[in-house]
């Protein structure tokens, strides 16, 4: 599938693998700590128009369970996490995070050091960013 970058205002990018739906977002960026619940974050009004990306290293190990979504959309343009699970163990999963991404026209990003990015965004205040197959997609 080749390379995505994150590509930050401040100029740093951080290259990872694609999944989810196949585009482009520019948001500016939000990190959640939590370990579980990752649908509640999706579907979190906070994070309207933001890319939202996950501390915790693995999201979607126990697949999408629609009943715990919270109310409304999903919310992000896009969704970072390190390491996404393919194949979810649940007794209750519905489907994988990367066809539900897709399916609702999310890009996903994975394969980047997420709690560097929290410290960057941390010790730097709120950026804006850019999810591309461009690495020179967005001039900062």
């Amino acid at each position: 599938m080749g390379a995505v970058y994150l590509i930050l205002e401040n100029g740093k990018v951080f290259t990872g693998r694609a999944f989810g739906y196949d585009g482009e977002a520019m948001g500016e960026l939000a990190y959640s700590t939590k370990m579980t619940g990752y649908m509640a974050t999706l579907s979190d009004p906070a994070h309207h128009g933001k890319i939202v990306f996950q501390t915790f290293p693995l999201i979607g190990n126990y697949g999408i369970i629609t009943e715990e979504f919270g109310s409304g959309p999903i919310q992000p343009k896009a969704y970072i996490v390190r390491e996404w699970c393919q194949e979810p163990s649940n007794f209750r999963n519905e489907g994988n995070l990367d066809f539900f991404l897709r399916e609702r026209g999310i890009p996903g990003l994975c394969g980047i050091d997420t709690r560097a990015l929290t410290r960057l965004v941390r010790d730097n205040g709120p950026m804006k960013a850019m999810i591309s197959r461009n690495r020179k997609a967005w001039s900062y």
